[in-house]
């Protein structure tokens, strides 16, 4: 995705005078049409099947694919999301006192976004990707996305690492595999594809659907249901041996979103919407053990049309009382 270190709130004042999201469109990131009618296609089609296996994100930045995928996890499944947030690299030792201790301000807007849409948070690593197998079992997820560093090294590592902790016909998605400033990415993606047995399924604009297992079947399934749409062109070219589909969703109908606990006319939202005014830039605690807290009434804080809070009652404000 693009660099996005301008938009990320770099004081607690400024992470509390976010505007607590109301849809999934008010969560700052880039996750196009066509990309989210295809992770619920992959998804539900999972789903129905009912293939069992966790989700895996590697790069969150503030949660909006993340929040889409939480929607479809299952009871006794983990949904593990990696990010560095907006810290530097650590070494090992700083690496596990940060992830029990400190959590960073992008870290803190993530897991108030996730919040606003789900009752329990991921479990968050807050750590370089390349750690991740440490934290996720082998053969044991569904659905992989990658989207956290484009250098060529990790991308590539990233990929190895998908390849172990998917099941036999689990889906990996990249992302950047073809922008001009990842080209690292597209080098680990197609090198991926021509030296591990990675099949390519579909390509958008901006993401890389592909598998390790079976491969006519889904493949057969997506281009019927395609087939079926009238607002996503789609053809067919022969990648490796295998008829990838290029997708072109520019007018891509959005797929039903999780609804946030702020939207209005939610039932019961008003007091988690108003809530108790909070102490701004409290820690955030932890991450896959957190679960939302009792909340003591207030005042609504909406003004018409517009959904920020006073001061104290923004993302930094909500997190603190969930925690």
């Amino acid at each position: 995705m693009p660099e996005a270190s301008a938009s990320v709130p770099t004081s607690a004042q400024e992470l509390d005078d976010l505007p607590l999201p109301t849809d999934l469109a008010a969560v700052k990131g880039w996750f196009h049409p066509a990309d989210q009618v295809l992770f619920d296609w992959f998804l539900n089609r999972q789903r129905t099947r009912d293939e069992p296996g966790d989700l895996l994100e590697l790069g969150v930045y503030l949660g909006k694919s993340a929040i889409f995928m939480g929607d479809f996890l299952r009871p006794g499944e983990t949904f593990t999301v990696c990010d560095l947030f907006d810290s530097p690299a650590p070494d090992d030792a700083n690496s596990q006192e940060m992830n029990r201790s400190y959590a960073t301000l992008t870290r803190r807007a993530f897991e108030a976004n996730y919040r606003s849409f789900h009752d329990e948070l991921p479990a968050v690593v807050q750590a370089p990707s390349a750690g991740i197998t440490a934290h996720v079992r082998a053969d044991s997820c569904r659905f992989v996305h990658i989207d956290a560093s484009h250098l060529y090294e990790h991308v590539h590592a990233d990929i190895a690492a998908a390849r172990r902790l998917l099941r036999r016909d689990g889906i990996v998605v990249l992302d950047d595999f073809r922008a001009e400033h990842c080209p690292g990415v597209a080098a680990a993606t197609w090198g991926a594809v021509a030296t591990t047995g990675l099949k390519p399924l579909c390509i958008t604009a901006t993401k890389f659907y592909g598998t390790w297992g079976a491969y006519d079947e889904v493949h057969g399934e997506l281009k019927a249901f395609l087939e079926g749409r009238d607002d996503m062109w789609h053809g067919a070219e022969e990648v490796a041996g295998q008829p990838m589909i290029r997708i072109s969703g520019g007018k891509a109908r959005m797929p039903a979103h999780p609804v946030s606990r702020h939207a209005s006319g939610v039932p019961g939202q008003g007091a988690a919407v108003a809530g108790a005014a909070a102490a701004g830039a409290a820690q955030a605690k932890g991450a896959a053990q957190a679960t939302a807290g009792q909340q003591a009434p207030g005042k609504p804080g909406r003004r018409n049309g517009d959904n920020r809070r006073p001061k104290g009652r923004g993302l930094v404000s909500f997190l603190s009382r969930r925690s």
